[in-house]
């Protein structure tokens, strides 16, 4: 293996290319442009890559998350199960839209928002998910979408970094609300960071036949619970979950997620004519690469050559798969019966192409808050270097013998109310 300074030789093209792309930095006019979209919530006008909860999509989601749950991939297991149906993996319900319609964009608003922070570079840092009923085939989600905070700190790697929260509010074609997203974003400055980054010192990861060993061992003890119900009552302070394993993470590993469904929108992944109408439209996302091609900046996740020329030592996952792989491990322990409710989790550093995550939990509380019996629980990721690159909580209504089986907590009302708002609106434009 060559050294830490060879493995970070970038091609004097993409140099070149690199310079260009990495000139802008972050601006006080940019941030006071954000601050202006504080709490301004407007309708999602795009459409996802998947627009319509259909089997198929269900399936793929899970797949690409590499939760092979019979309750989210076979329409006939989950006919079987409580919720007479298949339904969708937890972390689906952010990334599959219908346009919704609403009122136009504010001037001011429009203003703030054209070009902001454009060739800043965007880390998902982390989020909250809030879910009050499954994802079921056929549905259609309607997101209302903005800003709901903003805080500027320096970045021990880049420099100033703006951590902004955007949320996304979920409701279905009957307008009843499914789950509310929060992502916590981090846009830095990638100035003087490229060879000198704080994470140069890192290799790629090499594997023995032991090492797979111990992986292997892992996946072979894993499964979902199913139908065998976790009862409230049978769980105490202090149990911990059975281990899980993802990994080593591959790029098959990075498309089979875009294939599931993330990661196309807003930008897009496009090929062909349709390619060169979106370079012309967003033209700093098309970046050369070192044979003077240009290819979107995103790919980062698969390129380790553009990711080493932005500091980083190869190419890494997105945020949002640990946040899937944490729902996939809650999921399991629960079984099919119980209701994830609610899912926190912080991503602290990178996952690296090769790198491998071991999955732990255990129970930090159990209480019963109106009417229904929730587990708390604590979530953490540690990779094959024994780094925590992740962690997090989740709460979990499972089965009682007393109570019986658990339901979704009940949307609040005043969320309720302004989701009912942005509905009728649409469909109010949707009938004119």
């Amino acid at each position: 293996m060559s050294d830490t300074h060879e493995s970070l030789k970038v091609d004097e093209s993409l140099e070149v290319e690199i310079e260009k792309a990495l000139r802008h930095e972050l601006t006080d006019d940019d941030i006071e442009r954000a601050r202006k979209l504080l709490g301004h919530y407007q309708a999602r006008k795009i459409s996802e890559h998947i627009t319509e909860a259909t089997p198929d999509a269900l399936r793929n989601w899970a797949y690409g998350a590499g939760d092979d749950n019979p309750l989210y991939t076979d329409p006939a297991y989950g006919a079987r199960t409580r919720w007479g149906s298949q339904i969708g993996h937890g972390t689906q319900v952010g990334f599959i839209k219908t346009p919704m319609l609403g009122d136009r964009v504010p001037d001011h608003v429009k203003a703030a928002s054209r070009g902001l922070f454009r060739g800043v570079h965007v880390f998902v840092s982390g989020g909250t998910w809030d879910w009050y009923r499954p994802l079921y085939p056929g549905d259609r989600l309607y997101a209302y979408a903005g800003q709901e905070s903003l805080d500027v700190k320096e970045s021990e790697f880049a420099g100033r970094s703006v951590i902004r929260v955007m949320r996304d509010v979920l409701v279905d074609q009957r307008g009843g609300v499914v789950g509310v997203c929060r992502i916590l974003t981090v846009n830095t400055e990638r100035k003087e960071s490229r060879s000198r980054g704080k994470y140069a010192e890192i290799e790629p990861a090499t594997y023995t036949d032991d090492d797979y060993e111990r992986i292997d061992a892992i996946y072979a003890q894993e499964g979902p619970r199913g139908a065998e119900k976790r009862f409230w009552e049978d769980v105490e302070v202090g149990d911990e979950l059975d281990p899980m394993v993802k990994g080593p993470l591959t790029v098959t590993d990075i498309h089979a997620f875009h294939m599931g469904g993330y990661g196309m929108v807003p930008y897009g992944l496009r090929a062909g004519r349709i390619a060169y109408k979106n370079r012309n439209r967003i033209k700093p996302f098309y970046i050369k690469n070192e044979h003077g091609i240009y290819d979107v900046a995103q790919r980062l996740h698969w390129d380790s050559e553009w990711a080493k020329g932005i500091g980083n030592p190869m190419a890494y996952d997105y945020g949002v798969m640990r946040q899937a792989y944490f729902y996939h491990h809650v999921s399991d322990w629960a079984g099919d019966d119980a209701c994830i409710v609610k899912l926190e989790d912080s991503i602290r550093k990178f996952n690296y192409i090769g790198d491998t995550q071991f999955l732990a939990g255990k129970v930090s509380d159990k209480r019963q808050e109106d009417g229904h019996c929730l587990v708390d629980l604590e979530l953490r990721m540690v990779n094959q270097r024994d780094v925590e690159t992740a962690f997090g909580s989740a709460t979990v209504a499972l089965p009682s013998r007393q109570a019986g089986l658990p339901v979704f907590r009940a949307v609040p009302p005043e969320l309720q109310r302004e989701a009912a708002s942005m509905f009728a609106r649409h469909c109010e434009l949707g009938a004119e």
